[in-house]
């Protein structure tokens, strides 16, 4: 009776002692960071869905300047030929790799609608409005789930860094976890000059 009332008292001990040092908050958050992850990965691909659609809808169009039609067709192919794999979001180096293709297929997608501002025929086409709303909607949804998945990243990175929660990270080897760099942010948000004073597409 004795020894068990002493093993119930220890575990009772390594309970409060984890749940003080924050090792229910690492798991709390360390989940929630992977479901924010996921949500990023959903309205990514299905920016990346779009893309076939306007592509094909802005061929059509008479003259279009092929250079930015191909940079977006070959941003995509980058993107979408990153394999994330749940490792992704403790590597860093994979992390970036994965967001600046991203950031490029960004770039790309709105040099693509600003240069699309010279056609009025490809403006007037319904398909094409239609697509560039969704596209628009699409990327709002983008940000929204990133933001969130930035501020899931930062509680549990202060988490990992503030003591004496850092002394759980380093024993469950709950490392700081990569997230979208300011640089990156930057890109995405900065939109393209485009020289409208160059010649206009041949009618």
């Amino acid at each position: 009776m004795t020894h068990r009332f002493f093993a119930l008292l220890a575990l009772m001990v390594a309970a409060f002692t984890l749940s003080g040092c924050g090792y229910n908050d690492f798991q709390r958050l360390d989940e929630q960071s992977k479901a924010a992850w996921s949500e990023v990965l959903n309205q990514y691909q299905r920016r990346a869905d779009l893309v076939p659609n306007i592509v094909a809808t802005v061929k059509g169009e008479a003259n279009f300047e092929q250079e930015t039609l191909t940079r977006v067709i070959e941003a995509r192919a980058k993107a979408t030929s990153i394999t994330v794999t749940p490792e992704t979001l403790n590597n860093p180096e994979a992390f970036n790799k994965f967001q600046q293709a991203q950031g490029e297929l960004s770039g790309a997608l709105s040099r693509l609608m600003a240069v699309s501002e010279r056609y009025p025929t490809l403006q007037a086409n319904q398909g094409f409005r239609d697509l560039r709303v969704t596209l628009e909607g699409t990327e709002n949804r983008i940000t929204v789930a990133r933001n969130r998945f930035i501020q899931t990243v930062q509680d549990y990175n202060v988490l990992a860094r503030s003591f004496p929660t850092n002394l759980t990270a380093m024993a469950f080897s709950y490392g700081p976890k990569p997230s979208f760099t300011v640089a990156n942010e930057a890109q995405i948000a900065v939109p393209p000059t485009v020289d409208f004073s160059a010649s206009q597409p041949k009618q």
